[in-house]
């Protein structure tokens, strides 16, 4: 995507954050070909669809489940003459996109997991702790926002939010302190946020913000974002012809756990036990994995691009076997607050 998803300090400027992280190597992965139907589950600004569309004659079905950025890809429709289609959806949601395409198998599939540049940019979206704006984070503008989930969970919850969606060691700190404030005023914007979270810390001196961690873990609670995750690659499991290509790039170890975790199990072939468990049976594999482990941006790219740095690459064939479906807990989605899975900010 032109706008590409990263976690990484807000300080990178300009046009770095509108080139699609790891083009060629997703485009390597994919291999697009002539004739052949593409779903790209994370449009943005559709830089990963364009590459697609300009690399074959093929076609490309493009979701975001923000509706500006929909709003933004319909010029490059009218440019490829019917070969991009874009559709409002979640890509947990892939399935149920093709089916109202009428569309029972694609040929590759590409997610690019985390928050755009254009969110980010966009300070009345609530998604920057340096513009101030409404605190909100809704990539889909449905669901509580931020705002709403600061204001209502119960201390110990908002403390677990950030400790395990924002990896935050002070989370008990800052939770303590939110729940404090929130006493005398309630917290509506996104510098009212940071600024809370920068006195709890302290300033930091290397270029990430305090706030950073706090931002993520709200962001990831308020969109679902690893359930979505896990749901979109069962999604894919079962919409992938065979030979059908998978690419997913992720820029946090919570997204890449996930991903490494479901393609290694995917991708097994030996039983499983010990010499104190019996073995046991091993489904047939869904995919194989044509590169093993995760690919890394080049030097290249990271010297052009520092946002490409956190960057990782995983991709996988899709075999014949039938697929399999799953429990998202099952491969690294956390179990959020009830509040949270229940969609009740109250």
């Amino acid at each position: 995507m032109m706008a590409k998803r990263s976690r990484r300090s807000e300080s990178d400027q300009g046009d770095l954050r509108h080139r699609p992280v790891m083009l060629a190597e997703v485009l390597e992965a994919l291999s697009p070909r002539d004739g052949e139907t593409y779903l790209d589950g994370t449009f943005g600004a559709g830089g990963y669809s364009r590459a697609i569309l300009e690399a074959a004659e093929c076609r490309v079905i493009a979701l975001d489940r923000d509706p500006s950025a929909i709003l933004g890809g319909y010029d490059m429709v009218a440019e490829f003459k019917g070969r991009l289609t874009l559709v409002e959806e979640r890509f947990s949601r892939l399935g149920e996109a093709l089916d109202g395409l009428g569309i029972e198998r694609v040929d590759g599939v590409v997610l690019d997991v985390g928050v755009s540049s254009m969110q980010l940019d966009q300070g009345e979206r609530g998604f920057s702790f340096r513009l101030d704006g409404p605190l909100d984070m809704r990539m889909g503008g449905d669901g509580p926002s931020a705002a709403e989930l600061v204001a209502s969970l119960e201390e110990k919850a908002l403390a677990a939010v950030l400790r395990t969606l924002g990896e935050e060691r002070r989370a008990g700190a800052i939770a303590r302190a939110i729940a404090a404030a929130r006493e005398e005023a309630p917290i509506e914007t996104t510098l009212q946020l940071a600024d809370l979270v920068e006195r709890v810390i302290g300033k930091s001196y290397d270029g990430i913000h305090a706030a950073t961690r706090t931002f993520q873990g709200l962001r990831i609670a308020v969109n679902d974002e690893l359930g979505e995750l896990a749901r979109a690659l069962f999604a894919a499991e079962k919409r992938l012809a065979p030979g059908g290509r998978l690419a997913v790039v992720a820029f946090h170890s919570l997204e890449d756990r996930i991903v490494k975790t479901f393609l290694a199990d995917r991708t097994r072939t030996l039983p499983g036990g010990s010499r104190h468990m019996p073995e046991t049976a091993v489904p047939p594999a869904t995919f194989r994995a044509p590169i093993r482990g995760a690919t890394k941006p080049g030097d290249a790219e990271i010297s052009e691009n520092p946002r490409a740095r956190s960057a990782r690459l995983r991709a996988a064939i899709r075999t014949d076997a039938p697929a399999r479906g799953g429990d998202p807990f099952a491969f690294g989605a956390p179990r959020l607050p009830h509040e949270l899975l229940s969609g009740d900010a109250s």
